[in-house]
Formats: structure tokens, sequence, C-alpha cells
């Protein structure tokens, strides 16, 4: 590889590094193109991607980043996975992948500049979608304003059974 390409390659990669809020390291020793191929589509459909390159590049390209604590974790033939927006849906999409064996295993990674074992890789996999999160969130919002209308309705509530008690109590002693 020329120094131009090398030099092309690392500035890639760090513009990619600057997109990303999350990086794992993966071994892909014996996996098939086809293998790779569905690996990279089920990434791309969740915003990730697979990048291979020369460990001295990626290092290079991590030098003084927030994914720095990556350096750890190269070394043999590794792939890149990055994130670009949501890293539970990669780190899902990731764990997932069944197809590959033994053939496929994650290192660990970085999120947010903040190192990841495998463990809460996988911890992280067994989140809830953003969507569900947001929902819970936005119901633990909505809580407090659904007591408080239901406590300023409860007295005129509470008043109207009272009257319509005393409507049907008068109207069966009418009757009678």
């Amino acid at each position: 590889m020329k120094k131009t390409q090398k030099s092309e390659t690392v500035s890639d990669l760090s513009q990619r590094f600057g997109r990303a809020s999350m990086a794992l390291v993966s071994e892909y020793k014996g996996m098939t193109a086809a293998e790779s191929t569905e690996l990279r589509s089920r990434l791309r459909a969740v915003r990730g991607e697979l990048r291979v390159a020369k460990n001295t590049l990626v290092r290079r390209a991590i030098r003084d980043t927030k994914f720095a604590g990556l350096d750890s974790q190269l070394g043999g033939p590794v792939g890149l996975i990055l994130s670009f927006e949501d890293p539970i849906a990669v780190a899902k999409t990731v764990t997932s992948f069944k197809e590959a064996g033994d053939k496929f295993k994650l290192r660990g990674g970085v999120l947010d500049g903040r190192p990841l074992t495998r463990e809460e890789i996988q911890e992280l996999a067994n989140m809830p979608p953003k969507e569900v999160v947001m929902g819970q969130l936005l119901g633990l919002l909505q809580a407090p304003a659904s007591r408080l209308v239901r406590l300023l309705n409860e007295p005129g509530s509470a008043l109207a059974r009272v009257i319509d008690a005393i409507g049907k109590k008068n109207a069966g002693t009418a009757a009678s």
C-alpha cells in the first residue's frame, strides 16, 4: 500500500470515527464472503457499518479520540463495527448474527468514550428499543399531570355522585 493510500485510509477512518457514537472490534476469521455481505447489509439497515483496515492505520485514526480505548483490542485480523445513530440497534444486530457461528466474535468496543466488554455489549443488546424507552419516559413524565387532573376532578365527581344518590332516593320515596 502506498503512502498516499495509507494517509487517505487514515483520513477516511478518522472522519468515520468522528461521526460514530460507538465502535466495536470483532474477529472474523473464516467468514465467507456471503456471511460478510449479510452482516454488512444488516448493519447498513441500522445505520452501522463493518470496516476492515490494518491495525496500524486504525491506531493512527483513533489516536487522541474518544475511541483510543480500542487500541488494546486491536491485533490480528479484526473488523471495526461503527454505529452512526442507534448503538442499541447495532449491538442487537451484531449479537444476533448467529450465521457465522464461531467465525465471528466480539472482542469489545467503546461507547461515547467508555470502553465496553463483550458482556456489556450483550447487556446493551438486551435493552429495549429506543422507541420503547422513549414511550416509557413519556409515560413517567405524564403520570404526575394525570394524577393532578384526577385530584382536581375528584371533588366535583363526589358532589355529582351525592346528588345522584339523593335524586335516586327521592325518586324511590316518591314512588312508594
